[in-house]
């Protein structure tokens, strides 16, 4: 007695299902081969001298193809040789559809975290804190990216609404906004401290009065070592509201000081000081004078101001220097006899007549 056939496979006929499959196996094994050689020359790429910052990446995401998803899709070109149910048809297209899109999705990822990976090769050593903050930045790429891939599934399903759900989602999503309102405010303000960099890690900075060195950029807070030696905390948004002087960016130092001489020095002595000031100051190695000048007459002294710029922006050169210019300047007017002021009164006492 004769097998009855199902309908389709008498429509087919056996070598519609032999050319299906052989269609298939052979696109297959073609995906594979070019992904075999694709990672073969990435390889040699990267291990070859020289920089090669796309390479990685590449390899990266040549690998993240899946040769179970690419057989899916070989099978699904290799069943456009058949005549399928409509019903059949239409569920092997979103079958398709649904492994592309996830292997669009290795790829994204693999794409992401091999960038991340170079940019934390030549970042590392220069700022760590760009470096932490990317990490942070990646997650919300991959984040961004499956949400995207989910959506596109979800809108080739009979029956649901994407619109509707991103509605609700969009409800939900003010609420969740408002409840962490600070922590994305800290979240962005760390971007963009990666990005703009006001300062990095090693950084010697000084806000609303504190002083100290930079230690940590988290995505939240940041993190510095006081010159006292407490660690100081404070969160990236409110940072970056902030005047924050960058200490260790300075190019060089603007120094000004003043020193108060007696009312009874004479008169060409005092001619003779911004003179004798200048050359003391420009004795001193990595100094450029400025100026040299009587500016006022004091309660109890006559003050001369003197400016220059120290070249380095060390602050032990600094003190070094100003010792130095301290030192010469007391020789100098002990030598000129020259007197310096102090806080003095005279009382006048009148005589009764």
């Amino acid at each position: 007695m004769p097998v009855a056939l199902p309908q389709d496979q008498l429509i087919n006929g056996l070598p519609r299902w032999a050319l299906a499959a052989a269609s298939a196996a052979a696109l297959w094994l073609l995906l594979m081969a070019l992904r075999r050689v694709l990672v073969s020359r990435l390889e040699a790429r990267c291990a070859a001298p020289g920089e090669h910052h796309l390479a990685p990446v590449s390899l990266g995401v040549v690998r993240a193809s899946s040769a179970a998803i690419l057989l899916l899709l070989a099978a699904y070109v290799g069943a456009h040789w058949l005549l399928l149910p409509p019903a059949v048809a239409e569920w092997a297209g979103r079958a398709a559809l649904f492994a592309l899109l996830l292997q669009g999705a290795l790829w994204g990822s693999a794409l992401i975290v091999g960038w991340l990976q170079e940019y934390e090769a030549s970042r590392l050593q220069k700022d760590a804190a760009a470096v932490t903050t990317m990490h942070g930045v990646g997650f919300v790429l991959r984040l961004a990216l499956y949400a995207l891939l989910i959506l596109i599934a979800l809108d080739n399903l009979p029956g649901v609404e994407v619109t509707t759900l991103l509605a609700s989602l969009g409800i939900g999503g003010i609420a969740v906004a408002l409840a962490l309102q600070n922590v994305l405010s800290d979240l962005f303000a760390s971007l963009s401290i990666a990005l703009d960099k006001p300062f990095v890690i090693g950084d010697f900075v000084a806000f609303d009065g504190l002083l100290g060195s930079v230690q940590h950029i988290g995505l939240k807070t940041t993190r510095l070592r006081s010159l006292t030696g407490e660690q100081l905390v404070i969160g990236n948004g409110d940072l970056l509201k902030r005047v924050i002087s960058n200490y260790k960016r300075m190019e060089q130092r603007r120094i000004a000081f003043r020193i108060g001489v007696t009312y009874e020095t004479p008169h060409e002595k005092l001619v003779r000081i911004p003179a004798m000031l200048r050359e003391i100051v420009e004795a001193q190695e990595s100094v450029r004078f400025d100026r040299a000048h009587f500016r006022e007459f004091g309660d109890f002294s006559l003050i001369f101001e003197v400016v220059y710029f120290v070249l380095l922006p060390d602050f032990g050169v600094y003190v070094d220097v100003q010792q130095a210019i301290n030192l010469a300047i007391y020789a100098r007017f002990e030598r000129e006899s020259i007197a310096f002021a102090y806080p003095t009164s005279k009382v006048l006492v009148a005589q009764a007549e």
